[in-house]
């Protein structure tokens, strides 16, 4: 009887062992990374909201944010290096197209907030078709001399400018008058120009025949959704719950986002300032209440020019002879 007893307790023993581990096994959160496309900002203010308000933890998600890198966030995600990434809805048009295992899972934002910029004052430069002859200070994208040329031939000029590549120095260039024009995300490099005082003067993309666009987005690919098609479920409707708190709360969001970024974000009126540049001009959620969705029309006007413009080129660097499918290049279903 002794006996029995004794094994008996070693069996109960080896089985709580063994259901504690079953337990902690599932209870363990799953691993997601996320790659950035710039140090921490405004556009990121969601996903820093949903990682320190707990969302992800209680959507059963450990979230890496991963620091911004020389290579895109598009490319990480393509690879498996990250499972998302923020990036641009014309550079992920872009990447698919060339054959990169990337597609579009939730709208930063609404509408486009990049712009095209000069000094002001400058009684030369009235429209864009006053930009021919002059130096564009850009960023590198391939898709950058299209955007303008149009934007110049579309007012009525040739379309004719010269390029430097500069990086973000392109607004040191721009103030002290080494090129005449360059692009900015409103936003953030806008509200900055306008908290130091400086004038700036600015076209809109769409007043002169481009497409709207979403312009910060955050990417998948059909390699990780297809695997991990519940975590992915989760990652975003938690995202989603850390920007509409951002809309809601935005002071609270903001001390969330600079806490968050390590040291990286240390002008704290700038951030706050953006963030009601976000919430004002409904960016990151429309009029109509519209938050992370992506809008199919956008998608398709926006590819299309893209397309006409030889810009869509394929893995081997031709340009695409028939228009893709669209549709393939992003999803809501996550939001769902």
């Amino acid at each position: 009887m002794l006996l029995l007893t004794r094994r008996q307790t070693i069996f109960a023993a080896i089985a709580a062992s063994l259901a504690g581990r079953t337990a902690f096994a599932q209870s363990a959160p799953a691993k997601v990374r996320i790659a950035l496309d710039w140090t921490p900002n405004t556009n990121h203010i969601g996903i820093y909201v949903a990682k320190e308000k707990g969302f992800y933890a209680d959507a059963g998600l450990d979230v890496e944010i991963l620091p911004f890198a020389d290579t895109s966030a598009g490319t990480l995600v393509s690879n498996g290096v990250a499972d998302f990434g923020i990036s641009s809805e014309i550079e992920t048009l872009t990447q698919r197209a060339g054959g990169g295992d990337v597609k579009m899972v939730y709208g930063v934002v609404q509408t486009e907030t990049a712009r095209l910029i000069f000094k002001g004052g400058r009684d030369d430069i009235k429209s864009p078709k006053d930009l021919d002859g002059k130096t564009y200070g850009g960023f590198g994208g391939t898709w950058e001399s299209a955007l303008i040329s149009a934007m110049i031939r579309n007012d009525g000029g040739k379309g004719d400018v010269k390029t430097v590549t500069l990086g973000t120095s392109a607004y040191e260039a721009l103030d002290n008058g080494s090129i005449d024009f360059t692009l900015e995300i409103y936003t953030w490099e806008g509200i900055a120009a306008e908290l130091e005082n400086r004038k700036i003067g600015r076209f809109h993309y769409s007043d002169y025949g481009i497409p709207d666009e979403q312009t910060t987005v955050i990417v998948s690919s059909d390699a990780y959704l297809s695997a991990s098609r519940e975590h992915a479920r989760a990652f975003i409707q938690a995202t989603r719950k850390g920007y509409a708190y951002s809309v809601d709360h935005p002071d609270e969001a903001c001390d969330l986002l600079i806490s968050g970024s390590n040291g990286a974000l240390m002008n704290t009126e700038l951030v706050k300032a953006s963030q009601k540049a976000l919430i004002e001009g409904h960016f990151l959620k429309s009029e109509a209440g519209v938050i992370g969705r992506l809008d199919p029309a956008k998608a398709e006007a926006l590819g299309g020019f893209l397309m006409e413009n030889g810009i869509l080129v394929d893995a081997n660097g031709a340009a695409l002879k028939e228009k893709p499918d669209f549709s393939t290049y992003y999803t809501n279903d996550l939001l769902d």
